[in-house]
This record gives C-alpha cells, structure tokens and sequence, in this order.
C-alpha cells in the first residue's frame, strides 16, 4: 500500500453527452490514484473514451459526474481560468503531434512554460533541458528544420523543464519510427524515475505500455486493471 498522498485521485469518474437517441455515456464510475513517481498507462480500442479521460484528469473539460483532485485539491469545481493555471503549476503535456510553436526555435519552445511560470532564467534552464534530451546543438533550430523525433524530444524538454508533478503523454511515439519511438520512449521513462515526476501515458502501443509499472484498460467507458 503507497503511503504518499497521490498526485491526481480520480473519484467516480463519468461524462455524458446528449445524442440523437438521448443521453450517451462516455466513461462511468472511473477511480483511481496516481502517485508521485508513477507511471500509469491507459490502453484501449478507438472510440473508448481514452481521450475523454484525459481531458477530464488535465481538467480541460469537466466531469458530469464524481471529481478529480490534483495535488489534493479539488480540480474539477474550479472555474477554467483556475483549472488552467493549476495546470500550469502541475502538469506538464507531451502530444503525439508535437505541438511546438512554428515560429519559435526549440530553445525559445522550452522556454515559453517558463516565462510564463515567472522561472527567474528560462534561458538557461530551457538548454540545461535540451542537453538533457540530447539537442544542446540544436538550440537555434525551429521546428521545421527538426525531424519527428527531435522535435518530441524539444516537447519533452518543454513539458519535464518547468518540474511537473504530473505529465500526460497522449500517444507520444504514435507518429515516430520505431526507432525514434524507442528513444523518446526511453528518455520519457527515464525523467519520470530520475525526477519523480508521475506519468499518466494514453497509448495504443501494448509494448510502451507494459514498461508502465500499472496498465489499466479502458473498454465501453469502464476502466479496469
């Protein structure tokens, strides 16, 4: 039994939406913890509910049902402005597209999160985290001019840079070669145990998941083990 208190409680989860035949339920009677130093993955068949469950744990939209807490707080009662700066301070995000700013180069991508926390040197802690991710030479590169997997490592960078409590990766090799996919995979594992940082990992890549020290599936909006 984990004696820390929990990064991220999810208590009763559910989410309906109106349809053309009445109410439709996405998830129901979804619970579970994530601890610090976890990494939890979520697998389960297109149309599942994967992505609906995520935006619910990184409180972009709210539950119809049950709660989620977030460092011990309440997340789902906040207005979206407080959600939005919670997540800020907590959570960090990396996508299976990248979502890098076009028109900034990859250390000024790192160091956006930052400014925007008020880091007192962005600048120099945006490149301690490219040299981290193996890009301490590709600083002044934008996007364009990076391969897939070099620019998953800047989101990396990005996400793990501002000391989230929490990450969500939502099919974070999806769009890599394998090989590719290998090395963002490793890097990703590696941070989560070398910061403690707790991983919530959406994917549907069963070999990235069982490196994950808990799987759940999800099938038909019910969550198991």
């Amino acid at each position: 039994m984990n004696n820390k208190s929990p990064v991220l409680h999810a208590q009763d989860l559910g989410k309906e939406v109106n349809g053309p035949e009445g109410n439709l339920k996405l998830l129901q009677s979804i619970t579970f913890d994530v601890f610090p130093g976890d990494s939890v993955a979520i697998t389960g068949p297109s149309g599942s509910g994967k992505s609906t469950l995520l935006s619910l744990l990184a409180g972009l939209d709210t539950p119809t049902s049950g709660q989620v807490s977030l460092q011990g707080e309440s997340f789902s009662d906040l207005s979206e402005d407080q959600r939005a700066r919670r997540r800020g301070q907590h959570c960090g995000f990396v996508f299976q597209q990248f979502q890098l700013v076009a028109d900034l180069n990859a250390i000024e991508n790192v160091m956006l999160p930052l400014e925007i926390l008020g880091n007192s040197a962005p600048r120099e802690t945006a490149r301690q985290w490219l040299d981290q991710v193996g890009l301490g030479k590709r600083q002044q590169h934008y996007p364009a001019q990076l391969s897939g997997g070099e620019q998953q490592r800047v989101a990396l960078a990005r996400a793990f840079a501002v000391s989230p409590a929490l990450l969500f990766a939502d099919e974070p090799t999806g769009s890599l070669d394998y090989a590719n996919g290998q090395h963002v995979a490793d890097l990703l594992f590696q941070l989560n145990q070398e910061q403690g940082t707790a991983l919530v990992l959406v994917t549907h890549d069963q070999a990235l998941a069982e490196r994950c020290q808990r799987q759940f599936t999800l099938n038909e909006g019910r969550l198991s083990d």
